[in-house]
């Protein structure tokens, strides 16, 4: 809690806070004299922030945050202030003085407060073991999260729409298939749908190159032997390293036994905001 500019301040330690594992809320001053004390309970810990620490709207509340026993941990900027001397834990903040010319406006103190909320964040974020993929769970709907959480089983293609041919195929059939689903590379497969290999765009390309008759040569004959392949379960993130590690565009993703379960390229990734 906080009153002005440690009031903002507050807001975005409570923000800091609970996107990295340790959930709070900013509680108004002002408004906890009129309803919002309800807001605190005996399990919970106040963080009050004061410059001066005599905020009148802050030390109003100071007895009825005692008698809920909670622990109430200070940030101001005058260690002999009556809201250093009732807390239970009192941080010294203080700066020598304002960057404002006139030295009124809060500007180096509030930049201070700052800086220790987020220390006693990252501190806690430490201590709680708080990984990547926990902050990711607090970041759904940014592109972090969506590198952190997103899997490929999410957004690989499957059924008819992975685009699949018998090594018994042309490279008309193929370059068909391709077409079809629109994904810039067919698997090739035997016939135990177990996944042989791979013909691309790129294949195509150098395949017309060579002066090969696309009617009557087997797909066999051009194809990538096996390619690259992933399982289920894989991180979208993960799969984008591997096909610029490889140089692809595209991916089939397979079981251990080889048998072709989804596809997905480069745009879908795109479109899924991991890029």
């Amino acid at each position: 809690m906080g009153i002005g500019k440690s009031g903002h301040i507050g807001r975005k330690i409570a923000a800091t806070l609970s996107s990295t594992g340790s959930p709070a809320l900013f509680v108004h001053p002002a408004e906890a004299c009129h309803g919002d004390m309800g807001m605190i309970t005996e399990l919970d810990t106040v963080i009050a922030l004061s410059n001066s620490g005599e905020a009148n709207e802050i030390l109003t509340l100071l007895p009825l945050i005692k008698r809920l026993g909670v622990t109430l941990i200070s940030l101001t900027g005058n260690p002999h202030s009556t809201l250093a001397t009732q807390a239970t834990v009192h941080i010294d903040v203080g700066v020598e003085k304002e960057a404002c010319a006139l030295g009124l406006a809060p500007t180096a103190s509030s930049t201070a407060t700052l800086v220790m909320g987020d220390a006693l964040a990252i501190t806690l974020l430490e201590a709680r073991g708080f990984s990547a993929e926990d902050f990711a769970r607090s970041h759904p709907g940014g592109k972090l999260g969506r590198r952190l959480l997103l899997k490929i089983d999410d957004i690989m293609h499957t059924g008819q729409a992975v685009p699949i041919v018998p090594d018994s195929a042309t490279i008309k059939e193929a370059l068909i298939e391709i077409t079809r689903c629109r994904l810039g590379m067919t698997a090739v497969v035997n016939n135990k749908d177990r996944y042989l290999g791979v013909f691309t765009d790129g294949d195509l390309r150098r395949t017309l190159d060579n002066n090969i008759d696309i009617h009557k040569t087997p797909i066999t004959n051009v194809m990538t032997l096996k390619g690259k392949t992933v399982e289920k379960g894989l991180l979208a993130a993960q799969a984008l390293r591997i096909m610029e590690t490889s140089k692809v565009n595209g991916l089939f993703v397979v079981d251990k036994e080889e048998q072709l379960l989804g596809a997905l390229n480069m745009h879908d990734l795109l479109h899924a905001g991991v890029l």
